[in-house]
């Protein structure tokens, strides 16, 4: 598992061929196995094998094609409607509608969909992440019928390689690692951080593909602009307001 993890590569080709279902039952319980606030488990997975479904997700995911062609789709939803039926249930209080329990419930997810990654890939498998689980969250509510307080928070495709991408690089230790407390950026850190990433042959091409004069510019203007982060940081503000999770509402 561990020579895995070290491994690990974002497949957007899959093969026709399904994943026995066996293997996929144990891929879903890998994630039930994964590190949960209290033991609460305040997550759904959601499997989408069916042709119409995943056609419908695919509008959703900004028409990835992914989506449609790996043979299954699984969504993350950060769910506390579950445990709050089971507290009414049992002669309790539920008082879960806020925002921290979103929290709560979406690193619970998180956590799952890391550890059905991980299965997958020791079974052969390929996975890629969907962002857009976040960006089009109410078209998804609508598509999987959730109830209240129950949000999509991220999306995955798995299935059988039909490629072999290169492994993607990562930033040095010194990026994401401090020592006791945090150390703060100066441009010659930043500078030595970056330079091998800015430096490599695929970020050159990308400058010349993108005519942009750096790497940076290409994240700001191009893949993650300012209004596209607002807008949509607005929409699923209120796709969580609409779900539940926000206090007297």
């Amino acid at each position: 598992m561990i020579d895995t993890i070290f491994k690990h590569r974002s497949v957007r080709k899959y093969k026709t061929d399904n994943i026995p279902a066996e293997i996929l039952e144990k891929i879903v319980e890998a994630g039930s196995r994964a590190s949960t606030t209290g033991n609460m488990q305040v997550y759904s997975i959601i499997i989408s094998k069916e042709k119409e479904q995943k056609e419908k997700l695919w509008e959703a995911h900004f028409k990835q094609d992914m989506v449609k062609s790996a043979p299954v789709h699984l969504t993350f939803c950060a769910d506390f409607n579950r445990f709050s039926e089971w507290c009414k249930q049992r002669e309790a209080i539920p008082g879960y509608n806020n925002f921290l329990s979103f929290m709560t419930a979406t690193i619970d997810a998180i956590l799952a969909s890391q550890n059905v990654v991980l299965e997958a890939e020791a079974h052969d498998l390929g996975a890629c992440y969907l962002g857009t689980a976040t960006y089009n969250a109410d078209k998804i509510i609508d598509i999987l019928q959730l109830p209240k307080l129950v949000v999509p928070v991220a999306a995955i495709v798995l299935g059988y390689p039909d490629e072999d991408p290169l492994l993607t690089d990562r930033l040095p230790m010194e990026a994401i690692l401090h020592s006791e407390r945090y150390k703060t950026f100066t441009s010659k850190r930043i500078d030595s951080i970056y330079k091998q990433r800015e430096e490599s042959e695929e970020s050159q091409k990308l400058l010349e593909i993108n005519s942009k004069k750096t790497l940076a510019q290409i994240f700001t203007d191009n893949r993650y602009k300012k209004e596209d982060n607002e807008f949509f940081s607005a929409k699923y503000l209120e796709v969580i307001r609409k779900q539940g999770f926000f206090m007297n509402e």
